[in-house]
């Protein structure tokens, strides 16, 4: 079998051939004026992370965390999975985080690699457990990649550094390290006879580990503009919010109806793959525009305009709320 294309070589693939999903020149300008607006804040350095992610501790919290990081959709709205933590009620991606800090404290080694690589399905559900009726989706498939991360940790080091550290301090290096030994990271698709690779969450761990790393400041990781943006049901809610993408009447019409789109359907192909390209040219044209009036070279990378555009999203939620989500129950995103 041929090798998948890599992400940002795959979202170019996909916005050329697309059909229900175009990328809007006026909005990438639109993105990168607002983007550049911003460039001397926080919201467009890995501190920016640090903001997403308030209760990450540890490297193998990381682990834990990326790997089950798919699918908190509710089935209907009213129905959200909550975890109260110290006071604060958590929805979405954020019960996760909050119900493995919970699950530290009560002291279960939900991190250690030996623990975790054979948990049974009861215990990961009593750790993941919700504090109303609805439960967490998908518990078995969570169980699943969870311990079979765990397994490939303990094979190679016993830890996410140990292991992580056979890619040296290359992005690119630890992508293709992390699909390559843990299957449920394989995030690919067949797109008009190509293979593709979205690899959200595989770049999201990449990401995550740089940005603990930033924080304790050893965050020299090379290649890290190699990474494009995550492509999640969230973040292309924001681009098409923010007029950088454009679905055809057909595709908002299934979304609206509520349509399940299954995993590597044409239109959700098209959804992630014009997501990555389009943040990929708002980048450039952020970084043209920061060489142009600033006279500077831009650092700033995909990732980081994802970790802009997510909490942005969640964020402004109100004011997108007429456009649609696409939802796919798996375990990629």
């Amino acid at each position: 079998m041929e090798p998948a294309l890599f992400p940002r070589e795959s979202g170019q693939f996909i916005a050329e051939r697309s059909r229900d999903v175009f990328v809007e020149e006026e909005g990438v300008q639109k993105v990168a004026e607002m983007l550049f607006n911003l460039r001397h804040t926080d919201d467009l350095t890995a501190s920016g992370w640090k903001k997403a992610n308030p209760l990450a501790p540890a490297l193998n919290w990381v682990f834990v965390i990326d790997t089950m990081n798919f699918s908190f959709w509710p089935e209907e709205e009213t129905q959200q999975c909550e975890v109260t933590y110290k006071g604060t009620t958590y929805t979405g991606y954020m019960t996760l985080c909050a119900a493995i800090a919970r699950a530290m404290e009560e002291g279960i080694p939900i991190t250690d690699p030996k623990y975790f690589s054979q948990m049974s399905m009861e215990e990961l559900g009593q750790v993941l457990r919700s504090d109303n009726e609805t439960p967490m989706p998908m518990l078995q498939e969570r169980h699943q990649v969870l311990t079979e991360g765990g397994r490939v940790l303990l094979e190679h080091g016993g830890s996410f550094r140990s292991f992580i550290s056979q890619a040296g301090n290359d992005a690119r290096k630890m992508v293709e390290l992390i699909v390559e030994k843990i299957h449920s990271y394989r995030d690919e698709a067949t797109f008009e006879e190509k293979r593709i690779s979205l690899y959200k969450r595989a770049q999201i761990l990449v990401a995550d580990f740089w940005g603990v790393m930033e924080a304790r400041g050893e965050g020299d990781i090379i290649n890290m503009d190699w990474l494009t943006m995550f492509a999640d049901y969230r973040v292309p809610q924001a681009l098409v919010f923010l007029g950088a993408l454009r679905y055809t009447d057909t595709l908002m019409q299934a979304l609206n109806k509520g349509e399940l789109l299954s995993s590597g359907d044409r239109r959700e192909v098209e959804i992630r793959g014009c997501s990555i390209w389009s943040v990929e040219l708002i980048k450039e044209r952020l970084c043209k525009l920061v060489k142009e009036r600033d006279g500077q070279t831009c650092n700033v990378n995909s990732a980081v305009i994802d970790f802009y555009l997510w909490p942005y999203a969640k964020k402004h939620h109100k004011e997108m709320a007429h456009i649609p989500i696409h939802h796919t129950r798996c375990i990629y995103y």
